[in-house]
């Protein structure tokens, strides 16, 4: 049989499969609205200034990434690659402008033409808060901790918390000449990557991969101490924070997030359970102009990425299938009672009870082995004598055990036994 795959770098996601996100994602919403998070949903395209301006035009995720096409208008929109610009964006039709606080989560599909990899789709999913409209440290460690505690509830109790500081923008001079001056007296023995980083932006080279450029990057200058005397002091109040609510941390100088909006902290958390890909969350504060705007507005959030998610939960051995077996499977013989038990499974649905049925012609072994599949703890089965009798036989799948009920008494029968089972 001919098999068609989907195209590469996207899945199927089926049933059993799907269940088990929706666990993820349920849990999620649960968590981030303890929290006072409401949830936000944007469209999965927009026009493409709104990522240029909120990514940064010289962002690996704008240069090379984007999925961007034109509308009959001649208009370029954007596949979204990322959560963030399009939150911002909805949220400049809000009073946000005025200092007035938003928290909002988000869960759905990105978009980024880059090379597939393990955990890594050119569709992938994300699960991400955004807190818009103030900016302090506690708000960034209150952040921080309900990601961990959002973790925490989905199974996930021995990922590695690593943070570190941006700065502000003003920092920025200072520390990329000094991050600058240092890569250059290294950038022969550096990537193609990393040489073309070394002028547009600096602070891409501490983030490369490569084991040659990695040895180099852990030379580098201790470029925090450069920064101003309020960042620092804004960075160690995060630290004391996270302390104070129990969130184990590690500092690493190395950390920085790969785009440009970043200021003040920033946090990535990883596990082993993902291989060489450790990475399964991640975010920090921002600045990003909404339109129409000249001045920025500030905000903290992060994103997690669904799939590795799952990918952790695979191998901590905690997705299980938590399908719920139908307590009622309906066998009909003959077109009347197939008839009959379409109107009472409608009549049990709409009690909340689920029902699976057969509406085709099959014989009563065959709708048995149905009833089988699907867990079903009762078959009910109707055929023409049964209907003209009045009654219905109910028939525990456990153990053979059948007894035979009135057609008056049916659906109180079934509705009690789902009461009690």
């Amino acid at each position: 049989m001919a098999t068609f795959a989907p195209p590469p770098g996207t899945a199927d996601i089926f049933p059993a499969e799907a269940r088990r996100w929706r666990t993820v994602e349920n849990t999620a919403a649960a968590v981030f609205e303890r929290y006072g998070y409401g949830e936000l949903r944007t469209p999965i395209f927009e026009y493409t200034e709104v990522f240029q301006r909120g990514l940064g035009g010289e962002t690996e995720v704008v240069q090379k990434e984007m999925y961007t096409f034109e509308d009959r208008g001649g208009r370029s929109l954007t596949l979204r690659p990322e959560g963030t610009a399009g939150v911002m964006r909805a949220l400049s039709n809000t009073d946000v402008m005025n200092g007035v606080e938003q928290r909002v989560y988000y869960c759905g599909p990105m978009f980024r033409g880059e090379r597939p990899a393990a955990g890594r789709r050119r569709q992938f999913h994300q699960i991400g808060v955004e807190n818009v409209g103030r900016c302090a440290p506690l708000l960034d460690a209150e952040c921080i901790a309900m990601l961990m505690e959002f973790l925490r509830s989905i199974g996930i109790e021995d990922a590695k918390l690593a943070i570190n500081t941006r700065g502000v923008m003003a920092d920025r001079g200072p520390a990329g000449r000094l991050l600058r001056d240092y890569f250059s007296a290294h950038i022969d023995s550096m990537c193609d990557d990393c040489r073309s980083r070394l002028e547009r932006n600096v602070w891409r080279i501490l983030d490369c991969k490569q084991e040659a450029c990695r040895r180099i990057v852990a030379e580098a200058p201790d470029y925090v101490g450069s920064f101003s005397a309020e960042s620092r002091a804004y960075f160690a109040e995060v630290q004391a924070a996270l302390t104070a609510l129990g969130v184990p941390f590690t500092v690493d100088p190395l950390l920085v997030r790969g785009l440009d909006y970043y200021v003040h902290t920033v946090f990535e958390v990883s596990h082993s359970g993902l291989g060489a890909q450790t990475a399964i969350a991640g975010g920090g504060r921002y600045e990003l102009f909404l339109p129409g705007q000249n001045k920025p507005v500030p905000g903290v959030g992060f994103a997690a990425g669904v799939e590795r998610l799952m990918m952790v939960r695979d191998a901590l051995g905690l997705n299980h299938d938590e399908s719920v077996p139908v307590p009622f499977f309906l066998v009909g013989l003959g077109g009347p009672a197939r008839i009959a038990n379409l109107k009472l499974a409608d009549a049990l649905r709409r009690e909340g009870v689920a029902v699976a049925l057969e509406l085709e012609e099959r014989s009563f072994k065959a709708q048995l082995r149905s009833a089988n599949r699907c867990g079903a703890a009762l078959a009910v089965v109707r055929g023409d004598a049964e209907l003209e009798r009045g009654v219905a036989i109910v028939k525990r799948m456990d153990n053979g055990e059948q007894t035979e009920v009135a057609e008056d008494r049916l659906f109180a029968y079934l509705s009690e036994f789902d009461r009690t089972r």
